[in-house]
């Protein structure tokens, strides 16, 4: 075994060997996005500043939409996008269990009642064969998650949201760049949802959103909803939120822009030797793979046996194994008065038992994968063979 990858006692992410952490490296050329914050600083222009106009158009141009507004987060892009469409309390939200807190967190701050139905078996992605049951007087939207960066079954579920008559929030928070039937993520639904938190693949340097639309009435109303319902200086046509990007963030948005093609690449490159190199292990269970979309892998994800045991293994050979996330969102405390139980949704209950995620940023080398393919074929063979 390669002397440099012997067992360690590394307590922090950054300081494993293989690890989820990159941000050092990712901007080490940090004094190139330096150079337009300097002018931001000289002219003082902090507010919903050029940056943030540059930067809008270079998304909207990036995803193909006709709009795009910079919020706060990933987060308040999908409660200002349900709120824009309408959401009043007591009304209904359909979403998955399996997803991240920030998901439920908005349908809930946005006032309305999350309604959760199960994932598909094979893709961790809502199952749009649950959606139509779940359907009540009091559904107002439906909000698919692209999970880890695949885009779920939007066919089937705008299907059912036209024969509905209800809108789709998508939080694509994870799919930058993906796309399916060559339509790109965002642009399904009434509105498509990103987050650029410094881990996403297109990060800054701390917390930042962006939603798209190809609706003009749609942008208008975020754009006051984010911006305290200002039509100008002295008049507010709704009290609403400040929900701004930060012009500072917006140019460092715009200069890893400049990063995310090569990042992309990186990943479904990483992510398609993982695959080929595990596929043939009994105890690993790669999620369905659809080639008729792009997949980004914001996340590279796997089932797999002895899970628990797995991660220990792997963590004491350096390799940063992480549990996205270990507690389905109807199991949540905060989730405890929507009356749901464990067994409602036996895929994403059984998932959330037995999902890892191992690091393909684009600074996982070739040598990397084989390693962690190595460690994991050692952990199985030598010890739950």
């Amino acid at each position: 075994m390669n002397k440099n990858f012997l067992p360690n006692q590394y307590k922090t992410d950054k300081e494993k060997k293989i690890s989820h952490y990159y941000l050092d490296r990712q901007f080490s050329d940090y004094k190139e996005a330096l150079k337009s914050i300097e002018t931001i600083i000289k002219e003082g222009d902090f507010t919903l500043g050029k940056e943030v106009d540059r930067f809008e158009a270079n998304f909207a141009k990036l995803t193909q939409s006709q709009y795009a507004i910079g919020v706060g987060s990933g987060t308040d892009a999908i409660m200002l996008s349900l709120i824009a469409l309408g959401i009043q309390p007591g009304d209904e939200v359909i979403t998955t269990p399996f997803t991240f807190y920030a998901t439920i967190g908005a349908i809930v701050t946005a006032g309305a009642t999350p309604v959760f139905v199960d994932i598909e078996k094979d893709t961790f992605l809502i199952d749009p064969t649950e959606i139509e049951s779940a359907i009540t007087a009091k559904t107002k939207c439906i909000v698919p998650v692209h999970w880890s960066g695949k885009i779920a079954n939007m066919s089937a579920i705008c299907d059912i949201s036209k024969r509905h008559n209800i809108p789709i929030v998508e939080d694509a928070c994870h799919a930058i760049l993906a796309h399916q039937n060559n339509t790109l993520a965002g642009n399904f639904g009434d509105f498509g949802c990103f987050s650029m938190h410094p881990l996403k693949n297109l990060n800054i340097w701390g917390d930042g959103g962006i939603i798209v639309t190809n609706n003009e009435a749609h942008a208008n109303k975020i754009r006051l909803l984010r911006n305290h319902g200002l039509v100008n200086r002295d008049t507010t046509e709704i009290f609403a939120y400040n929900s701004r990007l930060d012009t500072i963030q917006a140019a460092v948005a715009n200069y890893a822009l400049e990063k995310l093609s090569h990042i992309t690449d990186s990943r479904i490159k990483n992510a398609q030797l993982l695959d080929q190199r595990l596929k043939s292990n009994s105890h690993i269970f790669i999620p369905e793979r659809d080639h008729t979309q792009k997949e980004v892998f914001h996340l590279y994800q796997f089932k797999c046996n002895k899970r628990d045991d797995l991660q220990a293994y792997l963590l004491a050979h350096s390799i940063d194994a992480k549990v996205h996330y270990p507690i389905p969102m109807h199991c949540q405390p905060a989730a405890s008065h929507l009356g749901y139980k464990r067994g409602d949704f036996p895929y994403s209950e059984e998932t959330c038992d037995t999902v890892l995620s191992l690091p393909v940023h684009e600074f996982v080398s070739e040598d990397d994968i084989a390693f962690m393919v190595e460690r994991i074929e050692t952990f199985y063979n030598t010890h739950h063979s």
